[in-house]
Order: C-alpha cells, then sequence, then structure tokens
C-alpha cells in the first residue's frame, strides 16, 4: 500500500496487468510483468474478478478497481492476452473507426459500379494464393503464363487505399497502429475485420479489388512491367504445405492453377539464383508455430522452415516491391522507401573476429573497406557461415544472429537509399497494405502518379510517417517475441510437469554475456539461460571477441555453438524466463 493510500488519499494509477491474491483479510493486486506497485484493493472495486484472476487494474478519482477481468495466469492465451494489453495494445477498435469500416464494405467494392469503374477485369485469369495455414488476411495473390521462351507474371495486392481515405477514422487508426502485430493464436490487426477479414482480404471464390504488377518476364529480367488498377478472383487458396508436397510430387496440382503455379516457381528459381549471385544475405531461419487446446493451453510447437513454397512467395513480392520503387524513385514521387543501409567497415571486421575465434571461415577482406565493399562481405560471410551450420550440423542460432547484429537496422524512410540486404538498388513494402501503415502509402503514390487516385502522399509527412511507422515495427516485434517466449515456458512447465523436473537435456549455447549462457535445448527447441555463479568449480569471463567464456582456473571455454548439459531450475512462464543450472553430470 502506498503513503497516500494509507492516508486516505486516492491517487491516479497506470493502467496495470495484475494477478488478484489474497494478503490476511485484504485483495491484493501483483504486478504481472514485475512493473508498477502492488495494489490493495477494496471489495467493492473487485466487480466479478476473484482472487487468482488476471486482470487489468486502474484507477482515478475513486482509488483503484478491477478495469477488465483478463483470465487466468496459468492459462497460456489469457497471459498473451494480458502481454498485449500491458504493452498498450487496444485490443479493440473505437466505434467510430467500426462503423466507417463497416460502411466502407458495404458502399466500396466489386459490387459497386463507381468501384469497378477504370478497373481491368481479371477475374478469368487464374489466381492463387500462397499463405500459412493459420492465415486470416490475404493480401497477395499471383497469377502466371507462359508465352513462349518468356514468363508473363501478375503480382496482385489488395486495393485496400479504395477503402481507407485520408483524413477520416480508419486512417487515423491506422498511422496510430502503423502495423499489425501477431502473437500465437490472437493478432492485433492494423484494419478493422470488416477490412482486414473480408472486404480486402483476396479470399477464394470472391471478386476483390486489386492494384496489380503485371511483370513480361525473360529470365530474370522485367522487359516490361505495368501497373494499375484490377478486380480478381482467387481460384485456390494455396498453403506452404501444400505447395511442399506437390514440389516434392507427393500430391497433385489441379486446374486452373497447376500452370501457373509452376511458371511461377520456374521465375522464382531464377530470381534465387540471381540474388545469390548479386551478393544477397543467406540467412537460414525457423519460426515456431505453436498450437493450442479449446482451452487455451500451448500443448506443442513446430518449427516451420523456410522451403520453396516459402521463397516462391518471398522472391515474387521482391520483385513487385523492387519494381514499384524503381517506377517511384524514376518518378521522385513522395513516398515510404525500406531501407537497409550498408554496413559499416569496422563492424564487418569485428564480425570476421569473432567467427575466427569460433574456427568458422570467412573471406579475406579488402584493406581500407568501402561500405559497398563491407555489404559484399557479409553476403559472402553469410553463405559461408550457412555452408558451415550444414556441414557440422551446430551453431545455426548462434552464428546468424552475429551476423546480423553486423548489420545495421532496417527501416522506413522518404529517401531511396537501397537496400543492403536484398542487394537492391531499389525497394519499398508494397505488398501488404492490410498489415503495415507504408504499403498503404506506397499504394497511394503510385496510384496517384498514374493519375488513378487524387489521394497523393504529402512529401512534408513523410519523415515523420517512416519514424512512426518505423517505431511501431520495432514494438511489435518486441511484442512477437515476448509471446514467442512466453509460449516456449508454459511448453516446458507442462513436458516437465509430465516428465518430471529432474531431467538433464542435451543443449547448445546460443549467445553469451558476461554473467552467463543463453542456452537453446531439447527438440522443441526450448530457451534458457545459465548463470556463471552457477557453473561451479571455476571462474568465468567472457574473452574479448565476446564468443566464449573461458574459466580461470581449469582454461576450460564454453564457446558459441558448443554443446553443453542443463537442468531446468525454474520456469517464469508471464515473463518466458527460463533459468537453467547444469546438468547432473556436468
Amino acid at each position: 500500500m502506498t503513503t497516500a493510500q494509507r492516508r486516505g488519499r486516492a491517487v491516479a494509477l497506470e493502467p496495470t496487468v495484475a494477478v488478484l491474491s489474497r494478503r490476511g483479510r485484504l485483495t491484493v493486486a501483483e504486478p504481472l510483468f514485475g512493473r508498477g506497485p502492488r495494489v490493495t484493493l477494496p471489495g467493492k472495486a473487485l466487480g466479478d474478478a476473484r482472487v487468482g484472476d488476471l486482470v487489468l487494474v486502474g484507477g482515478g478519482k475513486r482509488g483503484a478497481r478491477v478495469v477488465r477481468v483478463l483470465g487466468r495466469p496459468d492459462i497460456a492465451r489469457d497471459v498473451l492476452e494480458a502481454l498485449m494489453v500491458d504493452r498498450g495494445l487496444r485490443r479493440a477498435f473505437p466505434r467510430s473507426v467500426e462503423l466507417e469500416a463497416d460502411e466502407r464494405e458495404a458502399e466500396v467494392g466489386p459490387h459497386d459500379e463507381a468501384s469497378r469503374a477504370g478497373r481491368r477485369d481479371l477475374t478469368d485469369l487464374p489466381t492463387f494464393t500462397i499463405d500459412p495455414i493459420s492465415a486470416r488476411d490475404f493480401d497477395d495473390a499471383i497469377s502466371a503464363r507462359r508465352e513462349d521462351a518468356r514468363v508473363r507474371v501478375w503480382v496482385h495486392i489488395a486495393d485496400v487505399s479504395a477503402y481507407v481515405e485520408p483524413s477520416r477514422a480508419i486512417e487515423a487508426e491506422a498511422y496510430r497502429r502503423g502495423t499489425s502485430v501477431y502473437v500465437p493464436d490472437a493478432v492485433e490487426p492494423m484494419l478493422p475485420e470488416a477490412l482486414s477479414n473480408r472486404a480486402c482480404s483476396l479470399v477464394p471464390g470472391e471478386e476483390r479489388l486489386a492494384v496489380t504488377v503485371e511483370m513480361e518476364m525473360d529470365g530474370t529480367d522485367a522487359v516490361s512491367t505495368s501497373f494499375y488498377r484490377s478486380v480478381i478472383r482467387s481460384d485456390e487458396r494455396l498453403n506452404y504445405q501444400q505447395v511442399d508436397r506437390i514440389f516434392a510430387g507427393e500430391e497433385r496440382a489441379e486446374e486452373p492453377w497447376a500452370g501457373p503455379l509452376e511458371a511461377a516457381r520456374a521465375v522464382s528459381a531464377a530470381l534465387r539464383e540471381k540474388r545469390g549471385r548479386r551478393g544477397a544475405l543467406e540467412v537460414d531461419s525457423r519460426e515456431p508455430v505453436f498450437e493450442f487446446d479449446k482451452q487455451g493451453n500451448v500443448v506443442a510447437v513446430v518449427h516451420e522452415e523456410q522451403t520453396e513454397s516459402h521463397e516462391l512467395i518471398e522472391h515474387l513480392m521482391i520483385l513487385a516491391n523492387e519494381q514499384v520503387a524503381r517506377y517511384l524513385s524514376g518518378r521522385k514521387v513522395p513516398t515510404l522507401y525500406r531501407v537497409h543501409e550498408r554496413p559499416s567497415p569496422q563492424a564487418v571486421e569485428y564480425l570476421v573476429e569473432k567467427l575466427a575465434s569460433l574456427d568458422v571461415p570467412t573471406p579475406p577482406l579488402p584493406e581500407d573497406m568501402t561500405p559497398q565493399q563491407a555489404a559484399d562481405a557479409v553476403g559472402e560471410i553469410s553463405r559461408m557461415v550457412a555452408e558451415h551450420v550444414r556441414r557440422t550440423g551446430r551453431g545455426q542460432a548462434a552464428l546468424t544472429s552475429l551476423v546480423l547484429r553486423s548489420l545495421k537496422q532496417a527501416y522506413y524512410s522518404p529517401h531511396n537509399l537501397g537496400h543492403a540486404g536484398l542487394a537492391s538498388t531499389h525497394y519499398c513494402h508494397f505488398t501488404s497494405p492490410i498489415r503495415r501503415y507504408p504499403d498503404l502509402v506506397v499504394h497511394r503514390g503510385l496510384l496517384a502518379s498514374l493519375g488513378l487516385d487524387d489521394h497523393a502522399p504529402r512529401a512534408e509527412d513523410m519523415e515523420e510517417a517512416g519514424l512512426e511507422s518505423s517505431a511501431a515495427e520495432r514494438h511489435a516485434m518486441e511484442i512477437e517475441r515476448a509471446s514467442q517466449d512466453i509460449c516456449q515456458a508454459f511448453l516446458l512447465e507442462r513436458a516437465l510437469e509430465e516428465s518430471g523436473y529432474e531431467l538433464d537435456f542435451e543443449g547448445e549455447v546460443v549467445g553469451l554475456i558476461g554473467a552467463g549462457a543463453f542456452v537453446s535445448f531439447g527438440d522443441e527447441g526450448y530457451e534458457g539461460f545459465l548463470p556463471v555463479r552457477r557453473m561451479r568449480g571455476d571462474w568465468w569471463s567472457l574473452n574479448e571477441e565476446g564468443t566464449a567464456l573461458e574459466g580461470e582456473r581449469s582454461g576450460s571455454v564454453l564457446r558459441l555453438g558448443d554443446p553443453v548439459g542443463v537442468r531446468v531450475e525454474r520456469v517464469d512462464t508471464a515473463r518466458g524466463r527460463v533459468d537453467l543450472t547444469p546438468a547432473a553430470s556436468q
């Protein structure tokens, strides 16, 4: 209880996610995520909440009270909801925004003659989408057709700008949110459901308004490109696993999308080879996909790898983004570019030193490197690291992290400075306007420059829009990472309750700081922290490169990528934290 509360004065309280507990005869709200004071609540302030509930507590002139019951702290889905609320996500749209979205859905669309006017009718063109099984909104669709030695590719993107008008409620809310935030089994969308899941989503069998990039491809070269508004109809919603089975010959592709899929596959393969030759980064990543039961408990995780089906969509979207960026840049249209500046030569030199300390092969570096030479070197280093990981079967997480940390962070800017990671001189985000505000800005700039829309972005607004969008993206990534940690912690706790806590795991060092090692362990990819104070029998210190803990007495070394046996000491599910101790056999 605070001094002001003891003196009987009501104090303003920042909204806090907390768990209700009993302290003698008092009900106390204990902050779940470790921020804010412990608050004593009178019985009338509890509403329908009970001891043990996960709640949102707020306060004002009448004192602290339960604003909302969020669930239970032992249910993963409820804790994820609490995380989003704690990090400032609203979890609902203002009524004015919902009403406007419903109105726009009713007024605009393929059913409206005014909306169709001036658009190309592509509804007879075989078209398909490829997305995760769990996807709810579909920004992009693909068409492709072989024409003698060339392939014509159409990338269709949801025409969100037809529904979202500047200076109105949806626009203001989309700008404020900046991006959709995805956590396991939940999403905080940028746009209301009437648009994100219905009117703008390119669902199969339904006519939809789109903006199309049509490219005639001669190998990897777009010999002609055109942009226009269209009406499309997707013939099939494909998912990544299904497409991979088709590519492996385990499942049959159906007409009318079988031929277009094969033509798109050929273009994607050629683009993959070209991007490797021009020095784009090679980074292998595995995204965790969690499964929940009906009660909201995490019951399993699958680490989804980047397969050929993912690459097909990735390469075609990159191609469309580059074509749009090149067009806008050439005409000096105010817009937002996706910028990834070239790394500093000093950062690349330090990266090579770190990798050398781990006996990872690296290329020779030129003296007095320029930023472009540094970018080229990182591309080559990323490929050598990927090959080292494939050969040794170790170090993927740790070594990939070292490469990525040597790079500058990508951001949105009105200035076209290129994208070093993709080795692209012109790049923007155009292909996901349902979930990213910068894509909506790019659509408006493109359509206005073509004389198809009156809502051209204003140059004087672009700097701030870039800063706000970049900040929103970083905030979303922090929430998404925290949510994955929470799910992993719940899954680990469940496994330990079933199998017993006295289990030893074989792990791998994925990160190091002076205080200890971050270790990935178990088939499910759990991660925890092994503090040096638990590694008894020696004094440990971090080496100069930050790649190894060295024992001062024994001379033992624990390096990034090294195997290590661990046992779980404690699991803090709400914070997604796992504390480790050396395995009994260590």
